[in-house]
């Protein structure tokens, strides 16, 4: 998976490369699922929610620069294989989860996971230094927005007006989010986001 699926796209951070080694993604789906674990796209974990495919999070990964000791909020856990990599990364990670089916296939795999709804976040441990949503939103929440450091990071895969899911990594300043498309890619929706208000003529 590191030598097919992650260099060959650019994904060449050390940190990073080994987080993933470190982890075994097949505890982190469904057991009828297991030969599936490592295929090049995401896997379906049921409820309508899917592993992202492992190009996609080394890739955001990659361009996050998660340095140890630092915050993150990752929404949209599922059964926390993300957040098993991250925690790789730094020891302070908070995992937020929706769905109750999955928080415990999350807790039975050993992660720490939070419930409530994604879109809210998790206030409770904000401020937060890096923030990654673990699934396709087509924006943020004025509350995750909220919950940044100023200068705070994100990656997640947004959902463009298109319809197309581009992984995106930025900045919160001000207030708002600015960040860049780094790959055109599919992802699964997750629940709760609303579509930024668009102007009709």
């Amino acid at each position: 998976m590191i030598d097919s699926q992650m260099r060959t796209v650019g994904v060449n951070d050390p940190d990073v490369l080994a987080a993933v080694a470190a982890v075994a993604r097949e505890r982190f789906v469904p057991a009828a699922r297991a030969a599936l674990a490592y295929v090049d796209g995401a896997v379906a974990l049921g409820g309508g929610r899917s592993l992202v495919e492992p190009m996609i999070l080394g890739l955001l990964l990659t361009h996050l620069r998660i340095a140890p000791g630092e915050k993150v909020l990752i929404v949209g856990a599922a059964t926390g294989y993300s957040a098993a990599v991250v925690g790789e990364l730094t020891s302070d990670v908070t995992a937020l989860e929706c769905d109750a089916a999955l928080a415990a296939h999350a807790r039975s795999a050993g992660i720490n996971v939070v419930e409530g709804p994604l879109a809210a976040g998790w206030a409770a441990a904000a401020p937060y230094d890096v923030l990654l949503i673990d699934g396709a939103v087509p924006a943020l929440s004025a509350a995750l927005i909220a919950q940044l450091r100023e200068g705070g990071r994100v990656g997640m895969v947004l959902i463009g007006e298109d319809g197309v899911g581009r992984a995106t990594v930025g900045r919160v300043a001000g207030g708002h989010f600015g960040g860049s498309s780094i790959i055109e890619t599919a992802a699964t929706p997750l629940p709760g986001f609303e579509a930024p208000a668009r102007f009709i003529f």
